[in-house]
């Protein structure tokens, strides 16, 4: 092969590969990425294929070592991007915010919004994306306050970056969802230039610019972005073709000059010129700048300009009159004496005014954008004259003796004709065909506004869409169920009723201790999408609070049919061992699903339930402390680190660790609940009694935090409002004998015998196990009352 070809070669590799990768052949894009390394060791392109293509099998140490040496130097914005991703899935953060920043003038103001569709794409990341993936990496690196930094950036470029708003709300930042979801500057730019344009006239920075030319494997490249605002600053899009300003006080993009097109018919290099930074793979490359009609009748000869030498037929993109047929030249050059019968213009595709020029009705709105229609005519009709290349033209005398010819015949035919006849045909075929045929430039620039008030009304209906859905995903992240579960309900139906926000509505009635409610929702989309893994391991957790064995068993092994290698079905297998108490197979499970993703923070919470199950407080303590290293806002961790701490007589130390759960989830009830309680058993019953308030105003439905605070108000001998709380209690749960037994202590302490005896009675009734307690509590009605209560006599669950 001779040298000269391999370019040719690369090129064809380069089409081919993206081929591959637009199918999913990614075995077929990573052989021919091969190749093309091959053929180009030293190529940045090469390199950042070849890595990609091992990044999207998942070989991510192979994506890493190919695209290291160019990221790092911070010249390739491909390699730089598939470098960081795979250094955010090896862990090596460090390295990818370190290449992404060398790399940032490659990427800092680049914006794709609008650029891809179902026929063109963008291979390279726009800002957005990248800050996305910044704010991923430097959460890896422990660093929250320049991830939310990042994710801030990105939403304010892209709002429709769902990713980066879940990231944000899962490092706790105080955001407005309404804030976020709202039409950019940029998107208003983008209606405002479409509304200005004609129907048959793309935006300027639509996905495929009628300024691209492809290659011969359909590969297109960009024109201007008009959302640079350097392109300007570099001379492009100051006027067209000499004409001051005509098109650039709409915002409209306008061709390249010939020289600058004719570098583009090959692939560029992923980071080349201003005008061809990316690659756009596309179908048909856009559409027209015009829709000329293929069959079009012969046009009347109209004044000709000197065409300018440096401008050619390649480079002139308005729509262009068709040549005069060889007829029409020989009538022209033989009938220069004879009158020209007067005749209706031909399907209305020619037109004459008074002034003698011609007006086509055929012009789009693309080249006639105003409302005015002969001084926008006539301005467009004198710019197309102007470049309209004179060889179609075959005689042997000068352009100029042809056009001083031709104006002589056309005035000697009008003052051949009647006086009548000049009348009407300049009435009749002057100005009233004018005024009729300028119709069509109002119609069209009313479908274009209608079209452009559709687009806007569609995008604003989208990010309201997403408000609501965004709304109701930061309540639940503040663990605000009600909330949470309102906003959701305000989607529309047809958004709701599908298995990523009804799988949200699960977990706030799961959060909020609505486990019948959960289980419904969670049954729902289990029988929705038989397949989802997502979110299983809360409906399998929901089951074992539901005690129900047969539930929990079958749909742990649906989800090991669906997925053997999914940690959520592992947690599943987990439970339902947990339930059974065998909790030395559940630890094996929940092991086994740490393993398979050691990011997993619920599996390790799991794991050290287990353990404390078993009384094994180092490894429930280890199992924890891997649980927040994962995720710090996973409170369910702080909460069982409490717990081992208060297992342990550290009571200190669990409310600390209590106090940081509830920071978290600050409306969790139990936790509140928890702080009380070692509280009281470090001699604080009136700190004590003032979290159990705040845990019954948090969930008045629950049972441990008013029977904590009856308990409580007894300690201090506050007999009335103790009373209060457990006739409340009582309703609440009326067959649980630990409420009847702390009813009749009560009655024994206001010196209630009868009550007491009654309510001591229902209460052996309901625990026979218990009887020896309530005998003897029974037997020591006549004695004192005790000053304080003991605690493993009369917990509730």
């Amino acid at each position: 092969m001779s040298p000269t070809a391999t370019p040719y070669v690369a090129t064809q590799l380069r089409g081919l590969i993206y081929y591959h990768l637009d199918n999913d052949l990614i075995q077929n894009a990573l052989f021919l990425a091969g190749r093309l390394h091959g053929l180009e060791p030293r190529s940045a392109d090469a390199a950042h294929l070849l890595a990609l293509c091992n990044f999207r099998m998942g070989r991510l140490k192979a994506a890493y070592e190919y695209s290291r040496d160019k990221a790092m130097k911070g010249q390739h914005l491909g390699c730089a991007y598939v470098f960081a991703q795979a250094c955010l899935g090896l862990g090596r953060a460090g390295d990818g915010i370190s290449a992404l920043d060398k790399s940032r003038g490659l990427w800092g103001g680049r914006n794709h919004w609008n650029k891809h569709s179902e026929t063109s794409r963008r291979h390279l990341p726009d800002a957005a994306a990248v800050n996305c993936l910044l704010g991923k990496l430097w959460r890896a690196h422990n660093d929250v306050t320049k991830a939310i930094g990042c994710y801030v950036e990105a939403l304010k470029l892209n709002p429709f970056m769902w990713d980066a708003f879940t990231e944000l709300c899962d490092t706790g930042a105080a955001i407005r969802p309404s804030n976020v979801f709202k039409i950019t500057p940029e998107m208003s730019a983008y209606l405002a230039a479409s509304s200005m344009l004609g129907p048959d006239s793309p935006p300027a920075n639509e996905d495929a610019p009628p300024q691209s030319t492809a290659g011969p494997n359909g590969i297109f490249t960009p024109g201007a972005d008009p959302f640079n605002s350097t392109m300007r600053q570099n001379g492009e899009g100051g006027s067209k073709f000499g004409v001051p300003n005509l098109f650039s006080r709409a915002g409209i993009s306008l061709p390249k000059s010939n020289a600058t097109r004719g570098l583009d018919a090959e692939t560029p290099v992923a980071n080349g010129g201003l005008h061809d930074d990316d690659v756009m793979m596309g179908e048909g490359g856009g559409k027209p700048l015009s829709r000329v009609p293929s069959a079009e009748p012969p046009q009347a000869p109209v004044r000709r300009s000197r065409q300018p030498p440096s401008l050619t037929d390649s480079a002139i993109d308005v729509p262009r009159m068709k040549s005069i047929t060889t007829r029409s030249r020989g009538k022209s050059g033989s009938e220069t004496d004879a009158p020209e019968p007067t005749k209706p213009a031909v399907n209305g595709a020619q037109k004459r005014s008074i002034s003698g020029h011609t007006s086509q009705a055929n012009i789009n709105a693309s080249t006639d954008p105003s409302s005015q229609p002969r001084r926008s005519h006539r301005l467009m009709q004198s710019v197309q004259d102007q470049f309209r290349p004179s060889g179609s033209r075959t005689t042997t005398i000068s352009s100029r003796e042809a056009e001083a010819k031709e104006r002589e015949k056309r005035e000697a035919k009008r003052a051949k004709l009647p006086t009548a006849a000049k009348g009407r045909s300049a009435a009749a075929g002057g100005v009233g065909r004018v005024i009729s045929g300028n119709r069509k430039p109002v119609q069209e620039q009313a479908a274009v506004v209608t079209e452009s008030a559709k687009e806007r009304e569609a995008l604003q209906w989208l990010l309201d869409l997403f408000a609501k859905i965004g709304n109701g995903h930061f309540q639940l992240s503040r663990f605000r169920c009600q909330n949470a579960v309102q906003a959701f309900s305000e989607i529309p139906l047809s958004s709701r009723e599908t298995p990523w926000v009804l799988a949200q509505i699960g977990k706030a009635h799961y959060e909020r201790g609505a486990y019948a409610e959960a289980e419904e929702v969670f049954a729902k989309i289990k029988k929705m999408a038989p397949s989802r893994m997502e979110d299983m391991e809360v409906y399998s957790t929901v089951l074992w609070h539901l005690k129900n064995e047969i539930e929990l068993a079958y749909l742990a092994h649906e989800l090991m049919e669906a997925d053997r290698l999914s940690p959520q079905a592992w947690c599943a297998i987990g439970n339902s061992f947990s339930l059974q108490r065998e909790h030395d197979q559940a630890i094996k499970c929940f092991k086994r699903a740490t393993q398979l993703d050691p990011t997993f923070a619920y599996a390790f919470t799991l794991q050290g339930h287990e353990h404390v199950a078993n009384e094994e407080y180092d490894k429930a303590q280890q199992a924890y402390r891997c649980a927040v290293s994962a995720d710090p806002r996973h409170y369910n961790g702080w909460y069982g680190l409490g717990r081992v701490y208060e297992k342990m007589g550290k009571y200190e130390m669990a409310e600390k660790h209590y106090k940081a759960a509830a920071h978290i989830n600050p409306t969790n009830a139990v936790l509140i609940v928890c702080i009380g309680v070692v509280l009281e058993k470090t001699r604080k019953p009136q700190l004590a009694l003032a979290q159990y308030t705040i845990a019954c105003e948090l969930d008045p439905r629950s049972a441990l935090a008013r029977f904590k605070k009856a308990r409580a108000l007894m300690n201090v001998r506050n007999a009335k409002e103790a009373l209060a709380e457990l006739e409340i209690l009582k309703d609440i749960a009326p067959d649980e004998a630990n409420v009847h037994f702390m009813l009749g202590r009560l009655y024994k302490m206001m010196h209630d015998k009868t009550a007491a005896i009654r309510h001591f009675t229902i209460a052996l009734n309901l625990d026979p196990k218990a009887a020896q307690y309530i005998k003897e509590a029974m037997e020591s009605l006549e004695d004192d009352d005790e000053d304080d209560w003991d605690d493993d006599d009369d917990d509730a669950t």
